[in-house]
């Protein structure tokens, strides 16, 4: 079943040698410590904050996503932050394949797992498993863990419902279907 293609302006998006694309438009701050695994996506007004990393010397990896992700408009990603025995410090992100973040959403968690939905507007401060998914104007607290195949949804977050064994699957062939029908306009 053929889709139809979802296209984007070739002047607005840089497209690296591992086929990420990133929009001219989105705010990459810190990029030698960001690794994006390739065919992901970063969307216009994104804002992915590698800058913010732990003191010291040299660089370091700040935030990590994997293959397949897609990280939409107005998304704001940043490490989270922990002070610990009066030290304030940066810990690195990292995030799964075939993830896909939704519009104005924040993402502030030390791991999102593989398969992985999270709707628009939404902040998140935690660990979300495999396969979990979250939907559109959830806030998950700090110190909840988002467990594999399941929902949450409301302010705070909270379990909705079991996610059926598919949900790789299904997760997986639609973010690959988003990047394949993601294409440049030809003029």
């Amino acid at each position: 079943m053929m889709q139809t293609p979802n296209y984007y302006s070739k002047a607005e998006f840089i497209e690296t040698d591992t086929g990420n694309k990133v929009s001219r438009r989105a705010t990459i701050s810190g990029p030698q410590n960001i690794i994006l695994g390739g065919k992901t996506i970063i969307s216009n007004g994104a804002i992915i904050r590698g800058d913010l990393k732990r003191a010291g010397p040299g660089h370091a990896v700040v935030i990590s996503l994997g293959r397949y992700c897609l990280v939409g408009e107005g998304c704001v990603m940043r490490p989270p932050y922990k002070t610990y025995r009066g030290a304030f410090n940066y810990y690195p992100m990292k995030i799964g394949d075939f993830v896909h973040i939704g519009a104005n959403t924040i993402v502030e968690a030390a791991t999102i797992g593989n398969h992985v939905e999270i709707g628009k507007n939404c902040v998140i401060f935690t660990i979300i498993k495999d396969c979990a998914k979250v939907a559109d104007n959830t806030i998950i607290p700090p110190n909840t863990v988002v467990p594999a195949l399941t929902l949450f949804a409301g302010s705070p977050g909270h379990f909705v419902e079991d996610l059926p064994e598919s949900t790789q699957e299904v997760v997986e062939a639609y973010t690959k279907s988003y990047y394949t029908r993601f294409q440049p306009a030809e003029r």
